[in-house]
């Protein structure tokens, strides 16, 4: 693959590199006495310099050798002072939509924090409104120097036929993308059934990744690592961040498969999985931490990839590993280490400058040579990005958002009536820090013909509304595990988007629903007709236009209102966005109806 993220070519430099090595031209960075963090050979290497030129490391100089000799007048000169040099951090696995702010804003958040390099799935966006999105993204990422290698959303939408999306991709689509210059592979192939059933739509769109020899990358939720994950695998999917076990993890890694250990602001799966690497003695080179994830509220309080090597550090994990894993295993996996991934002569200078590695406190990063953060504020500033106004008009919904239309009636599967004064339900029982939804069957009142809520027992009504065609489509069930009195309403609703309110009673739902269309979408809490918190994001109703911090800020509020309602979740606004992703276990809810996740089927509310 020829990496289009350095800022010349290798073989536009050689000849300066080859020069500057030798002290026969000057550096334009010389960084000394660090600590350097050897990805190379696991190792860290004492009262080291680095010398850069075109963008890239010309010079190392270990084993009581020195850079002074590519020092000219104009050479900029850093004394690291003992502090430790490692790569520059790259996410194997993020959707920037999540963030709920563009890209450009998005990199201002993690640069200086440490990231340099993202592989960044845009399906979010894409499942609204496909390419043209797409295109506007990578235009708005290519304005800042975070490098936003870009794997574009495979399974848009994320499972046919089971709901209605924004917008669709096939083949074809895939296969222009695959000659954009900020591509690096295929994003997570979601429709595991599809490709396990060799399914021409998804094999299509892989066919034009491998033609193109780029990375395909996985989710894999699948039960089962044996005849299953090793035919997923066999496909040509290189990565899966999907485990949720330790041993889902190592049976990925024994079949070749890069496991991407996931650390998100609620997909927290870093503790179980650690133990993959603290209780084996295995090779670590192809383990990745990815955060999948992030609030805004998470970039800007607690940090990005630096923030999972903290968690890392502490489950055990050794700190000199646990760089590999974000940097050169990263590189290896997307198959770029020729140019990224290590600080050896020859690879992009992609550089972070840490006090220590336990707290992993970045004050400086560098990309491609250039001092782009320093102490955790970023040295570049883009102006806002001037969105379409396509972008701008997300919310189409037809449906009447009225009170009586959250009435879930009581009626069997062939709408004969129930009698009684109970029926029994199908339930999306949710947990905090789980991307799994258990499906249970309990009992809710039936008052007046219609199934209600049960608030003691904390169950609640759940309803998706289609928001991209004015279909007026709609569904309903029930969801566990939230605790709230109120109601909850939300577009960032995986993967298709559309419009999903949850509460427990008729009337907060109803309002919290109208108010989110009102806005252009985003995410709302109501609480006996009071708006307790709200979040606007009329872009694709998933992105404000606003800064990363004044968004954290809206976030952290409406997280203080969840918290009021009841919720005890951390982010639970992430954990309820899942209600409606139909590619995992074991129960969704979709506008079309409640999906069982293992057959594939739609299933009635009640349980004949």
């Amino acid at each position: 693959m020829i990496n289009t993220f350095c800022k010349f070519p290798l073989w536009e430099c050689t000849r300066t590199l080859i020069r500057v090595a030798q002290g026969q031209e000057p550096a334009d960075l010389v960084i000394r006495h660090a600590r350097l963090v050897s990805v190379t050979t696991h190792e860290v290497l004492d009262d080291a310099d680095i010398a850069v030129a075109a963008g890239r490391v010309a010079y190392l100089g270990i084993d009581g050798h020195t850079a002074e000799h590519c020092i000219g007048e104009k050479t900029t000169v850093i004394d690291a002072a003992g502090r430790y040099v490692a790569p520059g951090f790259m996410d194997g696995h993020i959707h920037v939509e999540s963030a709920m702010v563009g890209p450009s804003e998005y990199a201002r958040a993690v640069v200086p924090h440490g990231t340099t390099g993202i592989c960044w799935d845009p399906h979010e966006a894409m499942n609204v409104a496909g390419l043209p999105a797409l295109k506007e993204l990578v235009r708005d990422s290519e304005r800042v120097p975070l490098k936003c290698m870009v794997t574009p959303g495979s399974c848009v939408p994320a499972v046919p036929g089971f709901e209605d999306t924004g917008s669709k991709v096939d083949a074809k689509d895939i296969r222009e993308t695959m000659g954009w210059d900020a591509v690096v592979g295929l994003g997570e192939m979601m429709n595991d059934p599809g490709v396990l059933s060799c399914d021409e739509g998804p094999l299509s769109e892989m066919d034009e990744t491998l033609k193109a020899d780029k990375t395909l990358t996985g989710h894999f939720t699948v039960p089962d690592t044996d005849r299953q994950l090793n035919a997923y695998i066999a496909s040509g999917i290189s990565c899966c961040h999907e485990s949720i076990t330790r041993e889902e993890a190592l049976a990925k890694l024994r079949l070749g498969q890069y496991a991407q250990l996931r650390e998100g602001s609620a997909w927290q799966n870093l503790e179980e999985l650690a133990h993959v690497i603290t209780e084996n003695d295995i090779d670590t080179r192809h383990v990745n931490l990815v955060s999948d994830d992030n609030h805004p509220e998470t970039l800007v309080s607690e940090g990005h990839l630096d923030r999972i090597l903290r968690k890392a550090v502490g489950y055990g994990i050794d700190p000199v590993s646990a760089i590999q894993m974000v940097t050169i295993n990263v590189a290896d996996c997307f198959g770029m280490s020729r140019d990224l991934g290590s600080v050896t002569p020859g690879k992009c200078a992609d550089l972070v400058i840490l006090e220590d590695l336990k707290d992993f406190r970045v004050t400086h990063t560098f990309i491609d040579g250039e001092l782009v953060a320093q102490d955790g504020a970023a040295l570049f500033s883009p102006e806002p990005y001037p969105w379409p106004n396509f972008m701008f008009n997300s919310m189409h919904v037809a449906a009447d958002l009225k009170p009586e239309t959250f009435r879930i009636p009581a009626v069997h599967a062939d709408g004969s009536p129930i009698t009684g004064d109970r029926a029994l339900v199908r339930v999306m029982t949710s947990s905090a820090g789980s991307t799994i939804t258990k499906e249970e069957h309990l009992e809710v009142p039936v008052v007046d013909g219609c199934l209600e809520c049960s608030p003691e027992n904390d169950i609640l009504k759940a309803f998706v509304f289609e928001r991209h065609h004015n279909t007026g489509s709609f569904a309903y069930g029930f969801a566990k595990g939230f605790g709230i009195h109120g109601a909850l309403a939300q577009t960032v609703a995986h993967d298709a988007h559309n419009l999903l309110v949850v509460g427990d009673n008729d009337e907060d739902m109803a309002l919290a629903a109208s108010l989110l269309v009102e806005c252009g979408g985003g995410e709302v809490a109501v609480e006996d007709g009071v708006v307790l918190g709200q979040v606007k994001l009329p872009i694709l109703g998933l992105m404000s236009p606003k800064s990363v911090e004044e968004v954290a800020e809206e976030v952290r509020g409406a997280e203080a209102a969840w918290a009021k309602m009841g919720c005890t979740m951390p982010s639970p606004f992430m954990t309820m966005a899942l209600l409606s992703l139909a590619c995992i276990p074991d129960l969704r809810l979709t506008n079309r109806g409640y999906v069982d996740c293992h057959t594939y089927q739609f299933v009635p509310v009640v349980v004949e």
